[in-house]
């Protein structure tokens, strides 16, 4: 940025500022912008003594803090991300979310975080730093986790998670066992290997094999609306519709609000050509779940083989404006380039 329009800008949100602690600060400002912090620290350090400013010592520490000097910025920069000034508050507290991170003090690195994303919800700053604090929390309590107790469970239980994540699903069965072995009591166990195994492969065997992880999942505890929900997947794919209805009812007794086994339940419905019961269930996912593209397309046919061909036009009207790809910058530059970005299916 020039410098008459750092001084201008300087002008406007400093007006109380004296003449040479302004010279100052746009000259800190100006460096600052060109990463050259050496020159921006000798410029802030002079406004911030020309007049004392709180404003100068703000960016002075914002200047510390890019340095990795946190420990020099800490208190004017808690100050300033408390202070008068939205976006200086916005910069420090980022600052201080870095710094926090990199002290490993990440319960006080959420605490700023949280206020940010209060005042600034869509901030791509304050979101890539929260980003940056899970992933970190995750990697330390992953540490922790294989350091303290490497004979638990749970180290099979997050292998087999972690696995999975990597499509290793042969190898993430092979942890779920190890962990059922080592508590054959715990909860969810039984499930995950069930699902390992089915993303694995779908054949008759591997369909048996699952179906026993689910009803033992289910014998620990019988009320798992997930784990019903997938024996009745499970039993769609074997061609036991029959079976497979009693487990979503099950499923929906359990959790009348779970839009899945709604829209599964209403698919068989419409398979029996039962319109009006499959039109209620599917309109009840369509309210919990307003852009799942499987309930309004379900919803499409149930109305249009009820002959209700007004709602049928109006949930395709729905459904090609969900199925529309998102525009955006990426979408204009694909644009550009005179590539046509993938429809969504």
């Amino acid at each position: 940025m020039p410098a008459t329009k750092l001084f201008l800008f300087t002008s406007l949100v400093f007006p109380a500022l004296a003449l040479a602690q302004a010279d100052s600060l746009v000259q800190g400002l100006e460096s600052f912008h060109k990463g050259d912090y050496a020159q921006a620290e000798r410029s802030f350090r002079a406004a911030s003594q020309a007049g004392g400013d709180a404003r100068a010592r703000a960016f002075l520490a914002l200047t510390l803090a890019a340095t990795n000097r946190c420990s020099e910025a800490d208190s004017d920069l808690v100050k300033a991300s408390a202070g008068d000034g939205a976006e200086l508050q916005r910069l420090a507290g980022l600052a201080l979310v870095q710094c926090r991170i990199a002290a490993n003090r990440l319960d006080d690195a959420a605490a700023v975080l949280t206020r940010l994303r209060t005042t600034y919800p869509a901030d791509a700053d304050v979101l890539y730093q929260s980003a940056r604090l899970h992933m970190t929390a995750w990697n330390d309590a992953i540490h922790q986790l294989y350091e303290k107790a490497p004979a638990s469970f749970r180290v099979n239980q997050l292998s087999g998670e972690i696995l999975e994540t990597q499509g290793q699903f042969a190898e993430a069965a092979s942890e779920y066992r190890k962990a059922i072995a080592k508590n054959p009591q715990a909860l969810n166990l039984h499930f995950r290997l069930a699902r390992a195994m089915l993303m694995g492969a779908h054949t008759n065997d591997s369909l048996d094999a699952a179906l026993k992880e689910i009803d033992a999942e289910l014998a620990l505890n019988p009320n798992d609306a997930v784990a019903h929900y997938q024996a009745a997947q499970i039993y769609l794919n074997q061609q036991q519709p029959g079976q497979a209805e009693a487990s979503l009812r099950r499923s929906l007794e359990i959790n009348p609000a779970f839009p899945e086994a709604l829209i599964a339940l209403g698919k068989l419905r419409l398979d029996e050509k039962k319109f009006a019961d499959a039109i209620g269930l599917l309109q009840q996912a369509v309210r919990l779940l307003p852009k799942s593209e499987p309930a309004h397309y379900s919803l499409m046919l149930a109305y249009r083989n009820a002959g209700r061909m007004g709602d049928a036009k109006r949930e395709k009207v729905e459904l090609d404006r969900l199925q529309k790809p998102p525009e955006g910058e990426f979408t204009e530059f694909l644009k550009k380039l005179g590539e046509k970005p993938a429809e969504q299916k």
